[in-house]
Order: structure tokens, then C-alpha cells, then sequence
């Protein structure tokens, strides 16, 4: 939303965003230059207004996102001044009207979300425990446990807010949230009691800088995923740096952001095992490379994008006979009676 290419207003970046050949813009629902978020949740025309200014530009709507209100639900106090810049001075230097003020955000997301009629909304979990993710000082007993069930209260009302319009909660998996991996989503929605709208937000960026098998993540968690970054990354540790990064800027860390095409990623096997799992939502580029500029990163980005995209077959490769079934041909082909109620001998 800088000013240097498409000024300062939502109307002006779609104008420059579909000029790029994308489609779609996932609002930051945090940035009042974007949306009114407690008017869209309360009015229908302006929703609709909204809508009809994307339309006009060539754009839709694919999520309102919600990691600076997510983030703010849960802060460890080591934290709060840190974060305290991600909420309106009005709560600033108060951690529990800040917290009030993020879960009210979350829900006025949630009915916001649905007069768009978008399906889900992505967000951050907020974190707990992250001060104590590596186990030195040793972690007492229970720790992890009642950070889990804390996390789990805290968001228990929020989901029940997205689950009366209709609308899923995909949570990106990020370090510096205490959900960040597949164990700490599964201990997650252990404490929410499986919410049906705890979902996942896919980003393979986050977890290639982990060490995780970003492919295999799929494959665990496919059914579970509802929104999809498509962000690069690379990972070279070396004999001075590796996952933590040493303090070091991030163009010189063994993990860093890169555009699309320049990292590590498997974008085709990612957006083919997507296919296999049945996702059907968006993908959204998310930049954020640490050599390369925005503008080159956005022109290349949406033709990436666009040359990942499956377009699934009407029907399967090998059905080129297209013949009907005959129960008869199949017992004959096994060399069964064609009688199919002759008995079975057991044992």
C-alpha cells in the first residue's frame, strides 16, 4: 500500500494489482485505507459497495486477513511492547484491553467475512509459550499443557463466532505463534476440542525455514487446508548459521523469504498435491524476498502463479472406452458363475 506504485487507497493498488494479472487481493483487515471492518460487519450496502469496486477493476475479494488482530489475542508479556504497535493507541500499554480489543476485532472478521461471502479467513494463533520453545531453562511439568489450554479458552468464543455465519478460521502456522508446526496444531485443536473452524492457512515458506516436510505436510493435513500462500523461501544452513539465524539481517541468514521461483520450494508438487486433496480456494502471493524488489517480485509472480495452476480433468485419463458396467462381464472376467448368489464356502 505504499505510494511509489499504486497510491494509498484499496481502489488503487486492485487498479495496479490487476494490471499485473492477478485476480483477486486478500484485504488486510487491519488497515483502515482498505476496509472499515466494524462498519463491513454491520452493513450490508457497504459490503456490497465493496464488492462492486472490485468488480470494477477486475478483482474479487478472496480473504479478509487477520494476523495482527489474531496475534494480539494471545501475548506473552516479554512481548507486549513489541506488539503493542499492532493495536490502536487507545489499548496500548494495557494487555488486557488489548486483548478485549483483538477478540472483538476477530469477531466483527467473522460477520464481515460473511456479508463478502468469503469462506474463510486467515489469521495468526498468537502465542503463550513461544518464549519457552526451546527447552533450556528445562520447561516445568504441565507448561505446555496450560499454555495449550489457555490458547484453546481464549479462542474457543472467537471460532464459535465464525461457526454461527459459516465461516472457517485458517491459521497460518508461523514461528513466533505457539501453532507453527503439525504437533503444535494437533495439541491446538486437542484444547479447542476439534473446532470444525480451525482450519489451516498453507504457506510452504514457514516450513521449509523449519525443516519440515513441507510435501509430506500435505499429505497429513490436506483435508484441513483452506487458504494457500504461495511464498518462497530457501534454507542453506552453513557450518556458522542454521534454523535460528545467529541475529543475523535476513539476506544473511541460512533461511530467508525469496520471490517466486528464486527458493527452494516445489510449487509444482505442492500445487499438485493441493489438486490431490481436493483444495479449492485461492492462491494468494505473498512477497516478501529480501533481495529482490516488490514490483519485479508481483510482475513475475502472477505469471508463476498462473503457470502452476491444474485445471482438472471432466474425467479420469484412461476411460477412453466409455463403456457402461455389466455385472455379468465382471463375474465372467474372474471366471465366477455368472450366478452371483452362488454360496461362498467358509471356514
Amino acid at each position: 500500500m505504499g505510494d511509489e506504485y499504486h497510491g494509498k487507497s484499496l481502489k488503487g493498488f486492485c487498479s495496479w494489482a490487476s494490471g499485473m494479472g492477478y485476480r483477486g487481493v486478500q484485504i488486510p483487515s487491519w488497515d483502515a485505507r482498505c476496509i472499515d471492518l466494524a462498519q463491513a460487519a454491520e452493513s450490508q450496502a457497504y459490503c456490497d459497495d465493496l464488492v462492486a469496486m472490485l468488480v470494477a477493476q477486475g478483482m474479487e475479494a478472496t480473504e479478509l486477513a487477520t494476523h495482527l488482530q489474531g496475534q494480539l489475542v494471545a501475548v506473552h508479556p516479554a512481548y507486549d511492547e513489541l506488539f503493542d504497535g499492532f493495536a490502536p493507541e487507545s489499548v496500548r500499554g494495557n494487555p488486557a484491553a488489548r486483548t478485549a480489543w483483538a477478540v472483538e476485532q476477530m469477531k466483527l472478521a467473522a460477520k464481515a467475512s460473511a456479508r463478502l461471502k468469503l469462506k474463510s479467513c486467515p489469521s495468526f494463533t498468537g502465542s503463550l509459550l513461544w518464549p519457552f520453545i526451546y527447552p533450556w531453562p528445562q520447561r516445568p511439568a504441565g507448561l505446555v499443557a496450560e499454555g495449550f489450554t489457555e490458547l484453546g479458552r481464549r479462542w474457543r468464543p472467537i471460532l464459535d463466532a465464525f461457526e454461527e455465519v459459516g465461516v472457517d478460521i485458517a491459521w497460518e502456522l508461523h514461528p513466533g505463534e505457539d501453532v507453527h508446526d503439525g504437533i503444535s496444531y494437533e495439541r491446538f485443536m486437542e484444547a479447542l476440542g476439534n473446532h470444525r473452524r480451525s482450519r489451516i492457512n498453507y504457506d510452504p515458506s514457514h516450513l521449509i525455514l523449519q525443516g519440515l516436510d513441507y510435501l509430506g505436510f500435505i499429505d497429513e493435513y490436506g483435508q484441513s487446508i483452506v487458504a494457500f500462500h504461495v511464498k518462497d523461501a530457501e534454507f542453506h544452513p552453513s557450518a556458522k548459521c542454521g534454523v535460528y539465524g545467529g541475529f543475523a539481517d535476513w539476506k544473511d541468514r541460512a533461511g530467508r523469504f525469496r520471490s517466486l521461483g528464486d527458493g527452494q520450494v516445489d510449487f509444482k508438487a505442492v500445487f499438485s498435491k493441493l489438486t490431490q486433496a481436493g483444495y479449492r480456494g485461492w492462491a494468494v502471493l505473498e512477497w516478501e524476498c529480501c533481495l529482490k524488489d516488490a514490483e519485479q517480485g508481483a510482475r513475475e509472480g502472477s505469471r508463476f502463479i498462473e503457470s502452476c495452476l491444474i485445471t482438472t480433468p471432466a474425467r479420469a485419463f484412461d476411460d477412453f472406452a466409455g463403456v457402461k458396467t455389466d455385472p455379468a462381464q465382471l463375474r465372467r472376467l474372474l471366471g465366477l458363475p455368472a450366478d452371483a448368489d452362488v454360496p461362498v464356502e467358509t471356514t
